[in-house]
Formats: C-alpha cells, sequence, structure tokens
C-alpha cells in the first residue's frame, strides 16, 4: 500500500478498496480511449478491425463493471447505522415505542403498541392494520431510499401527512412593466392559477424471518428490517419514477406527452431529436447532446444531470468534442459521479436502451423539475401464519411522484426529427 493512497484514506474517510476500486476504473478509461482511438483511425481509413472492435467491448463491460462495484462499495460506506448510542438521546416516549415496537417485531406482542395508541393517535395501528415504526427506522429507510434510488438522489422531495398533495402554479403571471415616479399606474391584468395534484400511493414489501433470526437478541431487528425492504422500495419506485403511469403508482417522466421542444408548451415535455432513427447521427453525434443541455434554460441549466442507463451511457462514451477530448469521464474522485460534457450522469436502469423513437437521455434540473412526495409514516403487519414456519412482516410506506415543473426536464428522442 503507497503512502499517498493511505493518506488519501485517512484524510476523507474513504475506503481503501473504493480507492483501489477507482484507480482500477481511471487506468480502464485510459486503456478505453486508447482502443477507441485505434477504432476510430481504422474508420477514417475505411476499414474495420474485428479485434479492435472485440477490444473495445471487453474494456467497455470492464468499466461498467468497475463502476458497479464503486458503487456499491460507496453505498455500503454511506449507509447510516443504527447505533446504541442514539438510544441515550431519545425521549422516554419514543424509547417507550422503540422498545413496544421490539417486543412487537419479536414475538407479536402487540399490547405496548395499543397501549401507545390510546396515548398518542399519531403511533400505532393504521386503517389497513399493523403499526407504525420508530421514527429513526423510517428515517433509516429513507436515507437508505435516496442512497440507492437514483431519480429519488436527485428530485425534490416533499413529506405530508395526508394522502394527496396540491401545488398550486401560475400559468399566466399579472402585468409587469416599468414606470416612472410620477406616472400613473394602469390596472395589471390578474394572475391566473391552475393546480397539480401529487397522490401519494401505497408500496409494499413483505419480508419473512426465521423464528431462530427473530428470537437472536444480539440481532438488530431495525437493521434488518431497513435492509430487506430498502432493495424492493427502491427498485419499485425506480421504475415508477421513471414509467409509472399513475395509477396506483406516482407517474413518471415518460409518461407525460411528448412535444418536438420548438413547438413545448405547458404541460408538455420537450424533446430534442437525436438526428437518426434508433441510434444518434452518423456525422457530429455529440451535436445532439449539445442541443439537449441547451434546450434547457440558464436558470435550469445549472443544476442539470443527465439520466440514462448504463448501455445507454456506453455509447456516449465514445465521442470526442472537437479537440479530440472525451465528453464521457469517469468519477474525478471515489465515491463521485461520472460526468457528460460537466454535467453529472445518473445511471437508472429502468430507461429505456436506444431503438426508434426512444426516449433514453433525460437532462434536467429534476430538484425543480420532479417532486416525490412521501407520506409520514411506515407501517409493518406481523404475519406468523401464511407461510409457516416464517414470518412474515408485511410493510408499507406511501410514495407519489410527478413533473412540478415542465420547464426543468428535457428528453433526447432517438429519431430523424
Amino acid at each position: 500500500m503507497d503512502t499517498e493512497t493511505t493518506t488519501l484514506e485517512t484524510k476523507s474517510g474513504i475506503p481503501l478498496d473504493a480507492v483501489v476500486t477507482h484507480a482500477e476504473m481511471m487506468r480502464a478509461f485510459e486503456a478505453f480511449k486508447e482502443t477507441n482511438d485505434q477504432r476510430l483511425a481504422l474508420e477514417q481509413k475505411r476499414a474495420g478491425d474485428t479485434l479492435v472492435e472485440e477490444k473495445l467491448a471487453r474494456i467497455n463491460a470492464a468499466l461498467d463493471a468497475q463502476a458497479r462495484r464503486l458503487d456499491d462499495m460507496t453505498l455500503k460506506s454511506a449507509r447510516p447505522a443504527l447505533g446504541f448510542e442514539a438510544k441515550t438521546q431519545r425521549s422516554a416516549h419514543a424509547l417507550e415505542h422503540k422498545q413496544a415496537f421490539d417486543a412487537y417485531m419479536r414475538g407479536g406482542d402487540a399490547a405496548g403498541l395499543a397501549a401507545l395508541e390510546a396515548k398518542a393517535m399519531s403511533i400505532g395501528s393504521n386503517a389497513d392494520g399493523g403499526y407504525t415504526v420508530p421514527d429513526e427506522i423510517e428515517a433509516e429507510i429513507g436515507k437508505r431510499l435516496t442512497a440507492i434510488s437514483p431519480i429519488r438522489s436527485i428530485a425534490g422531495v416533499r413529506t405530508i401527512s395526508g394522502s394527496v398533495y396540491k401545488k398550486p402554479f401560475m400559468t399566466a403571471g399579472p402585468a409587469v412593466g416599468w414606470v416612472g415616479e410620477t406616472d400613473p399606474r394602469s390596472q395589471t391584468a390578474s394572475a391566473t392559477l391552475d393546480q397539480l395534484s401529487f397522490p401519494a400511493m401505497e408500496l409494499y414489501a413483505m419480508p419473512a424471518a426465521t423464528a431462530n433470526l427473530l428470537e437472536d437478541s444480539a440481532v438488530n431487528i431495525d437493521q434488518w428490517l431497513a435492509q430487506e425492504v430498502e432493495a424492493v422500495f427502491a427498485a419499485q419506485e425506480g421504475a415508477a419514477f421513471v414509467n409509472g403511469d399513475g395509477t396506483n403508482k406516482p407517474k413518471g417522466f415518460l409518461s407525460y406527452t411528448t412535444v418536438a421542444n420548438g413547438s413545448w408548451s405547458w404541460g408538455n415535455v420537450g424533446y430534442i431529436a437525436s438526428g437518426a432513427a434508433g441510434a444518434f447521427a452518423s456525422s457530429n453525434p455529440a451535436d445532439a447532446l449539445i442541443d439537449l443541455v441547451y434546450a434547457l434554460k440558464a436558470g435550469y441549466r445549472q443544476n442539470g444531470n443527465f439520466v440514462m442507463n448504463r448501455r445507454t451511457q456506453a455509447a456516449v462514451r465514445k465521442f470526442k468534442d472537437t479537440t479530440g477530448q472525451y465528453l464521457w469521464q469517469p468519477p474525478a474522485v471515489a465515491g463521485g459521479r461520472a460526468s457528460l460534457m460537466t454535467f453529472p450522469v445518473i445511471e437508472a436502469e429502468d430507461m429505456p436502451d436506444i431503438a426508434a423513437n426512444s426516449l433514453s437521455i433525460a437532462f434536467g434540473d429534476f430538484s425543480r423539475g420532479y417532486l416525490i412526495v412521501d407520506r409520514a409514516g411506515v407501517s409493518v403487519l406481523r404475519d406468523p401464519y401464511t407461510a409457516k414456519p416464517y414470518v412474515l412482516f408485511y410493510t408499507t410506506k406511501r410514495v407519489g411522484g410527478g413533473i412540478q415543473d415542465f420547464d426543468a426536464i428535457k428528453l433526447m428522442k432517438f429519431a430523424a426529427s
């Protein structure tokens, strides 16, 4: 282990494995650039080389594998722990809830939670049965989802107490203008307001546990539950935020009406054509990406993110600018994000592959463009009967989502026009 690597790990707290993997990824990218340059040189000579193409594909796959490994290690190191120290900082009421919930999870004893329900209606059973988890477990689940759900990590998030979040917006503002100090002021037109609604839909997971696991006092039930539901919740909501139809699930940003950006109007999502059906244009393919970036207004562009899946990212990884520099760059540091034309690239595997008329790339300020609403509270219903000898835990949370600012997100459509 060299001194520089040790110093980096000590100063930044980055795990050594992540530092090593990041270094391997940087070396792989240098090999990728060298091989791709060979491919481009051969294309200019109008002579293909199968060996070079195969080598490029292998290095591309290696880059993807190292990126996935780096993402996994970064996620693991970012996961918050539910430590014993936190217990000393809880209020007596919160600690009582935690102890009662633990008794319910391990042995099905609901007496403590039922007593708390009588004291505070915010804690206890919901209409569908089950009991609300303690606040720190709900926070743990929320942090894990933010870390592994690609759209949640960049979207705006609002916590609500009701079933629907309604947001007014102005479709036509009041007339404004400049006047002198003593000039008369004519009456201005009133603002025109409309309203967006974001209903919270039920998302559920049903992890199973053995009796031995529940009886083992060394097992942290809080941590176990959060780990069991995180992947299911993240996969389901991640797909809905991209492609959801709005029926019993959030409405994904690809499910809205799309129009050519030159004909854009509020309520639609504008798109830029790639220049060819199911592909980038054969000449100057990166020009479409530049057009996509500048389709956004400056106020949104400065916080822009590209969203695409890994296969689309492999295609744009080959593009260069006019000076010969690659537009795609690997993360500058371990734990960072890859960038495309200096903008972060968010990998969302629910984005479609490149195909005729596909909307495979999105670019925008998602914190202003897409809103996720979380209804406060995660509920658990213990079921020891359905799958004996296993105990099922029917875990639910309510989530909604949709576009809140149609100006803030643009798409690339893989079509000639």
